[in-house]
């Protein structure tokens, strides 16, 4: 047993140094009394692990927790006013900067690392997701007549399966213009659906040493340079392999190189997927295996929706929404790192839901990790002996 219940161990695995570091260059608690940065993070922490559905809940939450909050590194539980006023008004970009924080220190000790692929090129996968809001309550996040929402750009690294950029905008932003201001590594390889078959940002990604796979759209104007052989008895899922050129002058004047074609056969859905992509010296299968890991995308998405606390929010300002999404992801961040610590094979959904029934509890945190169904150890009877006379 543990005399620190479960979700102060779990918050003991964040670094308060760099947040402290990034609370005093932002001066994000200028003039703050009481309920401090630290104090707002933990807060928004328990929503998301307790998937809290209002204010009043992470405040009755952690008002439940007497007796433990200086194991959390907090001196009361704030109250719902407080949670609300400081959801609108402390700086979101604080918790997005941290989260970047915790990426490199927590994702080096993961060390993470998938051998699907032979090639040495770091492997990203972009696609966004569209969050829905209600117009007249968040008339801040445009996008349809009647409906608002704001979309994730979502820059997932395969290795570890944690974004290694997100950009937040309002719902509007097309794919291809919210992938602008990625980040780019050189020699490494960004896989992407047919709504970033922007020709442009193509260009941009291949003038920065950058490799892609992107599926191209149907009516793309081309020529065939040079037919690549295929292989006799094996990889027959690949039907062509080419080198090509752009038609037309629009694309043409966007991305003037040549290009690989790849066409597939996906059995699954029964359809072709025609690929493009600048890497010429790959097997026409890595090109196609590398799509098909584009699936690992859908499945981020689908886990911090369904998991974790982003599909309602708790304040309606943009800058609550921000914050609760961030520390969303800072969140499902924690949660893989405990993943990676634990020798038994958790699932991400029951790791969550196994937190959320025992976050007060007494337990010590490995060992529950480790071994979760293993009876706990009976107490020690302490016989004294009575005195007969």
């Amino acid at each position: 047993m543990s005399k620190i219940n479960l979700f102060a161990q779990i918050i003991s695995k964040l670094d308060r140094s760099s947040f402290k570091s990034l609370v005093k260059e932002k001066e994000t608690d200028k003039h703050q009394k009481g309920y401090n940065s630290w104090t707002h993070l933990i807060s928004m922490l328990f929503c998301q692990f307790a998937k809290s559905q209002s204010v009043r809940d992470i405040s009755n939450g952690l008002k439940s927790a007497t007796g433990n909050l200086n194991h959390l590194g907090i001196q009361k539980a704030p109250s719902k006013s407080t949670i609300s006023y400081q959801n609108k008004n402390r700086d979101w970009e604080l918790f997005k900067d941290y989260y970047y924080k915790l990426l490199s220190q927590l994702g080096q000790q993961m060390n993470v690392k998938q051998t699907k692929f032979r090639i040495k090129s770091k492997i990203f996968l972009l696609d966004s997701s569209t969050i829905s809001l209600c117009l007249s309550l968040f008339d801040w996040a445009k996008y349809k007549t009647a409906k608002g929402a704001v979309k994730m750009h979502t820059l997932l690294d395969y290795d570890g399966n944690l974004p290694a950029y997100v950009n937040i905008t309002d719902g509007k932003t097309a794919d291809n213009k919210g992938a602008y201001d990625i980040p780019l590594l050189a020699n490494s390889v960004i896989v992407a659906d047919r709504y970033y078959n922007d020709f442009s940002l193509l260009n941009v990604w291949d003038s920065n040493s950058v490799y892609f796979v992107v599926r191209h759209k149907e009516n793309l104007q081309f020529k065939t340079i040079k037919e690549n052989e295929l292989p006799d008895n094996r990889h027959q899922h690949v039907l062509k392999d080419e080198i090509i050129e752009f038609t037309g002058m629009q694309a043409k004047n966007k991305y003037p190189r040549r290009l690989r074609r790849v066409a597939i056969w996906d059995d699954e859905n029964k359809q072709v997927i025609e690929l493009i992509t600048n890497q010429m010296s790959w097997t026409a299968n890595t090109i196609s295996e590398l799509y098909r890991s584009r699936w690992q995308i859908e499945i981020f998405f689908r886990e911090i929706k369904q998991l974790l606390h982003i599909k309602s929010f708790i304040g309606t300002s943009e800058n609550a929404v921000m914050i609760q999404i961030w520390t969303a992801l800072i969140t499902i961040l924690v949660l893989k790192y405990l993943k990676a610590l634990a020798q038994y094979g958790w699932r991400l959904s029951n790791l969550v839901a196994f937190i959320r029934l025992n976050m007060f509890v007494k337990i010590h945190l490995q060992k529950w990790l480790d071994k979760p169904f293993d009876e706990p150890p009976e107490p020690v009877q302490k016989y004294i002996q009575g005195v007969l006379f």
